[in-house]
């Protein structure tokens, strides 16, 4: 029984899927096969170069530091400069790819195809407004991208809509997965995963927005949630996190939200127990 994991977008709340990660370490269930969209797809990358959760945190708390410290300036494909707001964001994002490429130099690997747990890293792109799927896997289509570099596929999937300019990449302009597959949870199923549990964070229906950011965090979550919910569907189990009133960008709440997710995991850990075990006697 092969067992799969889609871990959801949403910011620095990703931090919680470290948590749960930790939870599952420490009773011993091995993921075999693993996905993430947006921060799901920095954690899902970082477990398929075989990073343990505790090196996660320390990277997420490292890297976190930079990734709204980069440049204001962006440079397109042909080395062009422009102000990163021209080209469709706030922050340029080349930090993002940056953080990436560090952690893949530490285990001296670069691309998809070097990573060998099985990983799906969805990412929309702009002009013909199709969802593309960053893999190492054999292609099942021509929206499966398997020659990619891991940094590029999280650049991809993490360019949060006008905060983080789109991501280009051969005739592609990505954006965040997350706007039409926040939780891959039927891509981690299409390449082999018998059992998928899926980690989602639970929308905030009261909180305040107050600001452009905070409007616009509030209404991407409100998407992502309606959109989540057909794909939870599909899962298995889903471990569903409170992250309170976590703002997605604040990267000072990591530890936070690790705990988080790691108390959530613990609390269902049983129950999760019981769905493996039904594959296994079955």
């Amino acid at each position: 029984m092969k067992l799969g994991l889609a871990l959801s977008g949403g910011g620095i709340k990703g931090a919680a899927h470290i948590g749960v990660l930790q939870v599952l370490k420490e009773e011993g269930i091995n993921v075999d096969i693993i996905g993430g969209t947006s921060i799901g797809s920095i954690v899902a990358a970082l477990y398929a170069m075989e990073y343990t959760p505790n090196e996660m945190l320390k990277l997420f708390n490292y890297f976190s530091k930079m990734i709204f410290k980069n440049s204001a300036m962006y440079t397109d494909p042909r080395g062009k400069k422009l102000l990163s707001i021209q080209a469709g964001g706030l922050y340029s994002g080349e930090n993002i790819a940056y953080a990436i490429e560090e952690a893949c130099k530490y285990k001296n690997i670069k691309k998809m195809q070097d990573l060998k747990i099985p990983i799906v890293i969805p990412a929309v792109d702009l002009r013909n407004s199709e969802k593309y799927i960053f893999t190492n896997v054999e292609k099942i289509n021509e929206f499966y991208l398997n020659k990619a570099d891991i940094s590029i596929a999280v650049r991809a999937s993490s360019s949060y809509p006008a905060i983080f300019a789109p991501c280009i990449y051969n005739k592609h302009k990505f954006v965040d997965g997350g706007i039409l597959d926040n939780i891959p949870v039927e891509e981690v199923k299409k390449i082999g995963a018998d059992k998928v549990i899926a980690v989602r964070f639970k929308l905030n229906k009261t909180s305040k927005t107050v600001g452009i950011r905070s409007t616009l965090n509030k209404s991407i979550d409100i998407m992502f949630s309606q959109i989540e919910g057909e794909a939870v569907k599909k899962a298995d189990y889903v471990i569903e996190v409170d992250t309170e009133n976590v703002n997605p960008f604040d990267f000072k709440q990591s530890n936070k939200c690790y705990k988080l997710g790691y108390n959530q995991a613990k609390k269902e850990i049983e129950k999760i127990k019981e769905i493996l075990k039904e594959e296994n006697n079955g």
